[in-house]
């Protein structure tokens, strides 16, 4: 049914006004006719209105449009040819994530929001709102991915793809908070993916991206690629009618020169100022203990502190890419902790943010999270005996034990170190009087790996 395609644009003639079967296009593709094609048929199945058949017997100098031979070669103006609206995909969810079909707000006779379940199929206009710990990984039909982190609001405004072309439309309009772009590379020379805010236009195809739009500003952090960053009219449905949006946006053009950012810049952009000149980006800070096992209660990652930081940023995902989010915090200093993480192997993603609040280049670590809380205490045994006690929160495998005292706060020189302990306690007889340091250490072997488990230095002073 369908012909090779020429993706061949031409330009002539300027357009002329009047009746349809006056129409000139200015730029047009190509489509090579089958058997039994006719210009009705070919207008059907390319153009937005089946009519427009005149349209191309006048561009096409065909008289006779019942019957085309095979072979021919028709020119079908882009501005006519049909936009099918193109599904978008949930990849991965975490926390409280709700979406609304084709509804940018709660009016009166909106739909109403609901929760959002993997799986499901979103279309253009639709929104997805995420709460203070929701996350959602969208996935376009062109292979491109849309994070959207917490506290954000997306409306998925144009999802198109041109007839005959192939030529891809897509545009994300962030209302409120953040999200990360990973776009695949154009196939098509008019192919376009943009992100608006109510400040910016961020253009780009092929590059990975960030767009926050904060309460006084929005940044926009280029990992890789180039982006297009321009003043942002009102964001509307670009059908080539709207002749005020247009020159809203020409006129914020002009006030606002684009600026290019490159990968490893930002650029930070004032509401209703002027677009941020680029930046480049901090480096990416280091973890201050990358191979450590996760076992405390709470997960809590220490950063090595880094120059020209004035905050900092963890996430948590199942994936290395992050497209599978599952924590994510802003702290002022070089540490941050989470609750609630289940076992299991997970990469945290760890970068500095600047004063401007450009969040900068990031670093991923694996790391493992094996819960084994220890706990401890030490008490009178009796005359000048003290029993030290402690617990584990997993107790298989079999367990060995450790217990170092010391009156020195390092450790150094200990009195007792006794080890390969089984029983969950220990009796010292005869201390003197003084001050005393100590610690448990557990020991596993589990499924071929060792695992030690460090407890806290504690402190008690025995009097004279």
């Amino acid at each position: 049914m369908f012909s090779a395609l020429v993706a061949a644009v031409a330009l002539f003639g300027a357009p002329s006004a009047g009746a349809q079967t006056k129409f000139v296009a200015r730029a047009t593709a190509t489509y090579i006719t089958v058997a039994g094609d006719t210009l009705y048929e070919v207008a059907q199945r390319y153009l937005t209105d089946a009519a427009s058949w005149r349209v191309l017997a006048v561009l096409n100098h065909v008289s006779a449009p019942r019957r085309l031979p095979p072979g021919t070669a028709l020119r079908l103006p882009l501005a006519l040819l049909r936009r099918d609206s193109m599904p978008v995909s949930i990849v991965a969810l975490s926390g409280l994530v709700t979406a609304r079909a084709h509804g940018r707000s709660a009016d009166a006779g909106a739909s109403p929001s609901v929760p959002l379940l993997l799986g499901r199929i979103l279309g253009e206009d639709d929104t997805v709102s995420t709460g203070a710990d929701g996350f959602a990984t969208l996935e376009l039909d062109d292979g491109s991915y849309v994070s959207i982190a917490p506290n954000s609001r997306v409306v998925l405004s144009i999802l198109r793809k041109m007839a005959l072309t192939g030529i891809e439309d897509h545009v994300i309009e962030l209302q409120h908070g953040e999200v990360s772009n990973e776009v695949t590379h154009a196939k098509q020379q008019g192919d376009r993916f943009e992100v608006r805010t109510p400040s910016i236009v961020a253009g780009v195809r092929g590059t990975r991206f960030r767009v926050n739009e904060l309460p006084s500003m929005t940044a926009v952090e280029v990992l890789d690629g180039t982006v297009a960053v321009g003043a942002s009219a009102k964001t509307r449905k670009d059908d080539g009618k709207d002749k005020a949006n247009a020159k809203a946006a020409k006129a914020a053009d002009a006030s606002s020169p684009s600026q290019f950012v490159g990968a490893g810049h930002g650029s930070a952009t004032p509401n209703g100022g002027a677009v941020g000149v680029p930046q480049a980006l901090l480096p990416p800070p280091r973890l201050a203990h990358p191979g450590k096992v996760q076992d405390g209660k709470l997960v809590r990652f220490d950063l090595e502190p880094a120059p020209g930081a004035a905050g900092y940023r963890v996430q948590i995902a199942r994936d290395a890419d992050l497209l599978d989010l599952i924590r994510d915090a802003r702290v002022e200093s070089p540490s941050a902790t989470f609750s609630d993480v289940p076992d299991g192997t997970y990469f945290v993603r760890v970068s500095s943010i600047d004063a401007s609040g450009l969040e900068g280049i990031p670093r991923v670590y694996a790391f493992e999270r094996r819960a084994n809380e220890l706990s401890a205490t030490a008490a009178s045994e009796g005359p000048h005996e003290y029993r030290f006690a402690w617990r584990i929160s997993r107790t298989a495998p079999d367990t060995r034990f450790r217990l170092v005292l010391s009156s020195r706060q390092d450790l150094r020189d200990p009195i007792v170190d006794a080890v390969d302990l089984t029983e969950p306690s220990l009796v010292v007889s005869d201390l003197p009087a003084g001050e005393y340091h100590w610690r448990v250490v557990s020991e596993q072997y589990d499924h071929g790996r060792f695992y030690e488990t460090v407890g806290p230095v504690r402190t008690f002073t025995l009097a004279k």
